[in-house]
Formats: structure tokens, C-alpha cells, sequence
């Protein structure tokens, strides 16, 4: 069986525009919405995919890019290799790797695989400092965290945001609420909240 695994975060990621783009045939697909530094196995749905591997129910899964698996370097590696293990091909869409062309090991493979997955660990810490930094500066100054009581976005403001637009987008094209949040990173409850006002404004 061949089936599509992603994995999405809290923030809006480029990622959506490749999964919309890939039109591939699969069986089955797995979505989790959760954070990359959670471990492989301890995802709701990639448990299910692993139940379906052990049950030798599936032998080829797709990715759009290595990230979706994780980017913590070690998970990633131990994943790939237990998927090797179970002779399960690893299609990685953004660079157009297999781990198991034809039924036999790409031995390329995990040398690309843990350049990457080590890149994506470096690049989650740095954004981690960055952002860490950030609120130590702002704090310095006298600011405060969280939302100020009665700041509240316009329709229209609300609206004029990336998420929002890319959201209006597939609501246009007759997406579910629940497809239109998967596909833009964001929760049902914002989603509703877009439909709600392109309704009473006409745009919808």
C-alpha cells in the first residue's frame, strides 16, 4: 500500500503549497498537527501508520519534505532506519529521494537524509535563540507579554492576513473547513472565523 504522511505545526508553513501541489494517487493519508520535535512514534497518527507497517500493510510512504518527519536529527535517523528495517520505501517529494528504489536499499540515501534532518535540528535551535532573544529585549524595555485587554483586529485587518487570504482561498474553491485547516496550518476555530466574515461581507 502506498500512503502520504504529513505533518503540520502551529505556524503556517510553506509546506502547504507542495502538499496541494502533489497529485498523486494514495490509499491512505496521515495527518498530525503537531509540533517536529515531538518523536515519530509518539504522534497520533503516525501510531496508526506504524501499526499498518508492522502489519506489513504498507510498503512505500511519502513525504513532501524530510521535515514532516521530524527535526530532531536522532528521531529522524531511528525512524528511517526502523523503516528500512521493516523494507518500507521512504519517498521524499521535495528533492525526489527514495530510501528503497526498485525494493533494494539507496545507500545515498542516509548520508542526504542526515545532512538534512541535521540542518532542520540547527535551524529549529537558532529560531528557538532568535525568538528567545527577542522577548528578553522587549521585556527589557518594559514591555509587557500577552494581549492587551479590549486589542481586537477589524474585520477588515483580520482579513489582510496572509493566513486569512490563503484560508479564503480554499474556501472558494468549496474545501471543507477541516481540509481548508490542514492544508493552511491553522485551527478550525480560525477557519470558521474567516468563513464567517467573508459571509457577512459578501466575498464569500
Amino acid at each position: 500500500m502506498k500512503v502520504r504522511y504529513h505533518r503540520i505545526s502551529n505556524q503556517y508553513t510553506q509546506t502547504a503549497n507542495r502538499l496541494e501541489a502533489d497529485k498523486e494517487i494514495y490509499e491512505k493519508e496521515f495527518f498530525d498537527k503537531i509540533s517536529g520535535t515531538v518523536n515519530f512514534k509518539d504522534r497520533p497518527q503516525a501510531k496508526e501508520l506504524i501499526k499498518l507497517i508492522e502489519k506489513k500493510k504498507i510498503n512505500e510512504v511519502h513525504v513532501v519534505e524530510l521535515s514532516r518527519l521530524g527535526r530532531n536529527t536522532s528521531d529522524v535517523i531511528l525512524t528511517l532506519e526502523w523503516m528500512e528495517e521493516q523494507e518500507v520505501n521512504v519517498v521524499i517529494k521535495n528533492i525526489g529521494l527514495q530510501t528503497r528504489p526498485d525494493g533494494k536499499r539507496n545507500p545515498i540515501a542516509k548520508l542526504i537524509t542526515s545532512i538534512l534532518s541535521s540542518i532542520y535540528d540547527l535551524e529549529r535551535t537558532n529560531t528557538a535563540e532568535r525568538s528567545a532573544q527577542g522577548v528578553a529585549a522587549f521585556l527589557a524595555r518594559g514591555g509587557i507579554l500577552g494581549k492587551r485587554k479590549g486589542d481586537t483586529l477589524s474585520d477588515a485587518d483580520f482579513m489582510k492576513k496572509p493566513t486569512s487570504k490563503k484560508c479564503l482561498e480554499y474556501l472558494k474553491k468549496s474545501r471543507s473547513i477541516r481540509e481548508t485547516a490542514k492544508i493552511c496550518d491553522i485551527s478550525t476555530k480560525t477557519v470558521q472565523k474567516v468563513k464567517r466574515i467573508a459571509i457577512k461581507h459578501d466575498i464569500l
